[in-house]
């Protein structure tokens, strides 16, 4: 336990003194401008994600080397942390100039590949399912959340409302022998380096993550998921990012049912029409944190109680609340009557 809090004090102060140290870079070559997505009003820098990605590799590889969990991993770190990276340079090189939606798909579908292909240590579908088909499922599935992670920063703190929830579980279930060791400390890197943007991006943000942050959170993300739901763990990584595969899946969906062209910018994500329903930035990001919040102890429930009616109540129950909150943001707000 002690181990993990160090790993998350050193990780949020890296992160939080590197924003410090590229902030001038990010003015001068990383200004978003606002386009049909965005949800701010004027030009603010982005790329904070360089600072989060860094801080959470170079911390997480400092700590399972110092406890000889790097070893036990064996290459499977190693693929993710360089695939990682290479999400993280691509979606740098977007956020300056926007690269062709071929290049971005290729890269990101290598990458999770990469990922697949060595870290896949479990089957996770029944034996009669060809193990070619299993991984291809996987991949697809990780570059679907790759690209949510990415659509679902839209707005301030959102992203740090959706994965410091999911990260803390993740580092708690680990300690607990509720998920495998080897994510406690990723984990709680991640969650430290987020904490250490999160007085960037709170609202009105200073400093957006950008493609370079969300990407790779994405990726890593998804490999803690995948790792906790090969240790027998599905329910509860289905649950832990509920909200976000909700809003963006049913986004998807509706949008190709109107014949739209889903690969350019929008503005009809459900936290998105909560900013225009009334709800401010803030308002968004502590429905998401709340939610999250009791997701995780819903997750926390099909870990504790391993039975079939536990994980299908808790996916129930799961799907009711994100449900709730995906029906209020798509609800406009009573105007208030004037004093």
């Amino acid at each position: 336990m002690l181990g993990v809090l160090i790993v998350i004090v050193v990780s949020a102060a890296l992160c939080a003194g590197l924003i410090v140290l590229l902030r001038p870079l990010l003015l001068r070559y990383a200004l978003a401008r606002p386009n049909a997505r965005s949800s701010h009003k004027v030009p603010t820098p982005q790329g904070g994600g360089i600072a989060v990605l860094a801080a959470t590799l170079l911390v997480a590889t400092a700590g399972l080397a110092a406890t000889g969990r790097l070893a036990a991993l064996g290459p499977t770190w190693g693929a993710v942390a360089a695939s990682a990276v290479v999400l993280a340079i691509i979606g740098a090189l977007d956020d300056m100039r926007p690269l062709s939606e071929i290049l971005r798909l290729a890269s990101q579908a290598i990458a999770v590949a990469v990922v697949v292909a060595v870290g896949a240590k479990a089957r996770l579908l029944p034996e009669s399912v060809p193990l070619g088909i299993e991984l291809a499922f996987a991949v697809i599935a990780g570059l679907w959340f790759v690209n949510l992670v990415n659509f679902m920063d839209g707005i301030d703190w959102i992203t740090v409302a959706e994965m410091i929830p999911i990260a803390a579980a993740l580092a708690l279930f680990a300690i607990l022998g509720l998920a495998p060791p080897e994510l406690a400390f990723p984990a709680a890197a991640l969650l430290g380096a987020l904490a250490g943007f999160a007085p960037f991006n709170k609202p009105v943000a200073r400093l957006f993550l950008g493609d370079v942050g969300s990407l790779p959170i994405g990726l890593l993300v998804a490999w803690f998921l995948y790792v906790l739901a090969a240790d027998g763990g599905l329910a509860a990584a289905i649950i832990l990012p509920l909200y976000y595969l909700a809003d963006a899946t049913i986004t998807l969906l509706r949008r190709l049912a109107r014949g739209e062209r889903i690969w350019e910018a929008h503005r009809t994500h459900f936290y998105q029409q909560a900013t225009a329903n009334g709800f401010s930035a803030m308002d968004v990001a502590v429905h998401v944190l709340g939610l999250n919040l009791a997701l995780a102890l819903l997750a926390a429930a099909t870990r504790l109680w391993r039975e079939p009616a536990v994980e299908i109540g808790a996916l129930l129950v799961a799907a009711a609340l994100v449900g709730l909150v995906l029906t209020r943001f798509a609800t406009p707000r009573a105007k208030r009557a004037p004093a």
